[in-house]
């Protein structure tokens, strides 16, 4: 029997986060086959709103992955202009990930994968830049037993994460992206981490529900030499197919001089050294989704994690453009609940992962 909520999931999806309207076209892209379910639902709902054309596409990462181990130099510099020509024609595109298994490019040649992502950047900026798109995820087994959970279970806390009243959640978010726009230093105090730079200039960008689902953030930027000090991450993450855990980054006049993280030194310090942006930060973000609390290995939740912040390497946004470029942007998280302060100039704005600033208290979680 098929779950009502997946009509929801594709509600949000489609309504309020693409808005997908009459006379669009859309690619609907999912990663893995188990994500047909949704995908039915989105390309019928769709066309149900009067989309002019619908395209859908699945990949499979297992297939994938042999392009990375087999392709030769000159595969690999092979440019898909028929994607890129597609993407231009689209208005819409719906990402999914329904993965069967997280680890499958755990043992890809990681050289192939950098470069690949080098060749296909203009693609993926087009996108960006260029259409209304959200990217979102399928329940899977797979998923589930990552996150340390039952598919029941898992489910369950997926769908009450995406399917959220995003416009009460966006309002919420004012108050927020307030405070990061009156903003000059910011400072960040938890264990084997003291972490301080400046976002004057840089405005805060509310994440609510248009661009990710689920999503719930309020991001900015570094000014990109300001950053001193170090901070050590306390959510694991996966990049490129391998799972890094613990990683310490070490920071003068912006720029990443020390990185590590136990049995993955070399890999971490080869993806940081992809461009001379890796070693650079392009985004600080504070993750404010309620429905989120725990760490499930998949970065579009763990971002998320109410009383967590990412500070991340690599590629700035369009959006809060600080000047850093890479084909890098990675997403990694420190939780701060039950240890941790974040201040903004002389004012505490969050302490232990509850807000503690006045005008910011109706973010927290209804208890």
């Amino acid at each position: 029997m098929k779950d009502p909520r997946l009509r929801q999931f594709a509600e949000v999806l489609v309504d309020y986060s693409a808005r997908v309207q009459k006379g669009d076209v859309v690619l609907i892209s999912c990663a893995g086959t188990e994500g047909a379910p949704l995908v039915k639902e989105l390309y019928a709902l769709c066309l149900e709103r009067g989309a002019k054309y619908v395209e859908y596409e699945f990949t499979i990462p297992d297939i994938n992955r042999y392009f990375y181990n087999l392709a030769s130099a000159e595969q690999l510099s092979y440019f898909p202009q028929h994607k890129l020509d597609f993407m231009k024609q689209a208005d819409v595109y719906i990402g999914l990930t329904a993965a069967d298994n997280s680890m499958v490019m755990a043992k890809a040649k990681q050289s192939s994968m950098i470069a690949w992502s080098k060749v296909v950047r203009p693609i993926i900026d087009q996108r960006v830049k260029h259409t209304r798109w959200v990217i979102t995820r399928y329940p899977t087994q797979s998923a589930a037993q990552e996150a340390r959970m039952s598919l029941d279970e898992y489910e369950d806390y997926l769908f009450a994460a995406c399917c959220m009243d995003w416009e009460e959640e966006s309002r919420k978010q004012d108050a927020l992206k307030a405070c990061v726009d009156a903003a000059d230093r910011v400072r960040i105090k938890a264990s084997d981490t003291d972490l301080s730079f400046s976002i004057k200039g840089l405005p805060g960008i509310k994440c609510d529900g248009r661009l990710n689902i689920p999503d719930g953030e309020v991001f900015t930027a570094p000014v990109r030499n300001s950053v001193q000090g170090y901070i050590t991450y306390n959510c694991p993450t996966v990049y490129q197919g391998k799972e890094f855990n613990n990683i310490r980054l070490e920071f003068e006049n912006g720029r990443i001089v020390r990185a590590n993280s136990p049995g993955m030194d070399e890999e971490l310090n080869r993806i940081l050294d992809t461009d001379d942006g890796a070693r650079y930060v392009g985004e600080f973000a504070i993750g404010v989704n309620p429905k989120i609390t725990v760490p499930m290995r998949n970065i579009l939740f763990d971002e998320k994690i109410f009383g967590s912040i990412h500070f991340t390497p690599g590629q700035a946004y369009d959006e809060c453009d600080n000047g850093n470029r890479s084909a890098v942007h990675w997403d990694m998280v420190k939780i701060l609940a039950g240890d941790g302060e974040l201040w903004f100039d002389d004012i505490l704005i969050q302490k232990d992962g509850l807000f503690v600033h006045e005008p910011l208290l109706g973010l927290n979680p209804e208890v």
